[in-house]
């Protein structure tokens, strides 16, 4: 049976390696994590409609009524503009010539209007040379066709940008929550290798079957742009599945055994992909592929031609997305930060640098595509467990063959904590504003980046 799984798998181009236990794998997994270091500061510093019968306020990812979405607050920062966001037309009529394109991703059950605050702030701190782009390909419930759709749509939107702006030089994304994934998805089909020795490259082996070798970091373009920056918030990117991942299910077991199923009902092929249950047994979920180069797309080779991937995760009090999902860490690694701000950054408590771990990469060994037929057809609490601690192991070993910048937010002292999933984004300027100093941690750090002289990046090519 072994034997033959590779050439079962082969179609797919996906990742076999000989059968062990999950158990051994991922203990030894845990045990190991990629060396990091951390700085932290002691000083203060159309509504939606229902689908089923369910309120959609249940549904979203915001975890806010969408009545607030029609309500018009504007950001203070909003006097040097004309209007909360830009249509597509006006922003490419724009009689600018800036050179870096800055894309903002919304998350699920959204719409371009949620970065009216951030969009204003990035434009009043950013100056001229960026045009800032708030997508609207993806609005409200087109974010249910799946990841993938979502993506490809998005691809295309950037593409055009692009076109319509010969000036545009340089490219970065910000993204909230589905976003997040959505647009690494997209950065797969926007991707262009500049490497001229890519075949030779190609050519190397590993020991596990199918497995693509990553290309060298800093390498590539995106839409013909070089790659900058990839920033986001409170995104999922290990799924939904587990323990404490969706805390809403306030970690009950037989909450998170019903959530799998129901999932698909509500939000669609994003619902299986959240859960790592889409696709046939055999073919691995789509977060796994992600976390890798195969026939689907490069994906690694994309996230790694970006100077800086940084990650925003909420420590606490994000009903929507667990800190170890946002943040791309093991149980084991997570740690309790401190608790006071940044100066200057308030609820920004820790940043945190990882650089890229050496490791194979993601597998899909024969037992997880057992036990990923076992949790679509006959879930039990011990069968998911299983399937999810080995495919979280194997996103995060995909996923730190990249360096990444972690920066932790914790809204504890905030007037609504429990509205953190969309405080961290400003998503309404009235109910969370407690996110603005998120906002100008994330500007700074844009704004660092852009001053950097050319020749620098290479000594910090993975953080």
């Amino acid at each position: 049976m072994a034997s033959s799984s590779p050439a079962l798998l082969h179609h797919y181009c996906y990742y076999y390696s000989p059968p062990s236990s999950f158990s051994s794998n991922s203990s030894s997994s845990s045990s190991s994590s990629s060396p990091c270091s951390s700085s932290s500061s002691s000083s203060s510093y159309s509504l939606f409609d229902q689908r089923r019968g369910f309120n959609c306020k249940f549904l979203s990812f915001s975890g806010i009524n969408n009545i607030w979405r029609g309500q018009s607050f504007r950001a203070h920062a909003m006097s040097t503009t004309e209007g909360s966001v830009m249509s597509p037309k006006a922003l490419l009529d724009t009689g600018d010539e800036p050179e870096h394109l800055l894309v903002l991703v919304h998350g699920i059950l959204a719409s371009p209007s949620d970065w009216t605050y951030v969009e204003a702030e990035l434009r009043r701190r950013l100056g001229g040379n960026f045009l800032i782009y708030a997508s609207s390909c993806n609005t409200f419930t087109k974010t249910f066709t799946g990841i993938d759709g979502a993506g490809k749509r998005l691809a295309d939107e950037v593409r055009l940008v692009v076109k319509k702006r010969e000036s545009l030089k340089k490219i970065s994304f910000l993204a909230h929550s589905l976003g997040g994934l959505i647009a690494r998805y997209a950065l797969a089909l926007l991707y262009s290798s500049n490497n001229r020795n890519e075949q030779s490259n190609d050519a190397v082996t590993s020991t596990s079957a199918n497995i693509k070798p990553v290309g060298s970091l800093n390498e590539g373009l995106i839409a013909g742009l070089e790659p900058v920056n990839f920033i986001t918030l409170a995104t999922p990117h290990l799924g939904v599945r587990g323990k404490n991942q969706l805390p809403f299910l306030l970690g009950l077991p037989i909450l998170e055994k019903l959530a799998a199923p129901i999932a698909p009902i509500f939000v669609g092929q994003t619902g299986s992909q959240l859960f790592l249950t889409d696709g046939k047994p055999t073919k691995p979920p789509l977060l796994l592929r992600m976390a890798s180069d195969c026939d689907d797309g490069k994906f690694i080779s994309a996230l790694g031609a970006f100077k800086w991937r940084v990650l925003y995760a909420n420590v606490s009090y994000d009903h929507m997305v667990g800190w170890r999902t946002s943040s791309i860490r093991r149980v084991t690694e997570l740690v309790k930060p401190p608790w006071r701000s940044l100066d200057g950054y308030k609820h920004v408590v820790d940043v945190e640098y990882c650089p890229p771990a050496s490791c194979e990469g993601p597998h899909y060994p024969l037992e997880a595509a057992k036990a990923k037929e076992a949790a679509q057809n006959a879930p039990s609490t011990q069968r998911t467990l299983e399937y999810h601690e080995s495919m979280e192991e194997e996103m995060i070993r995909g996923l730190q063959q990249l360096g990444w910048k972690k920066v932790d937010v914790s809204f504890h002292s905030a007037l609504w904590p429990f509205f953190a999933h969309n405080n961290i984004h400003v998503k309404n300027e009235f109910f969370h504003n407690a996110g603005a100093g998120v906002i100008a941690h994330v500007a700074e750090h844009i704004k660092q980046q852009e001053k950097q002289p050319e020749s620098s990046s290479l000594i910090t090519p993975s953080l």
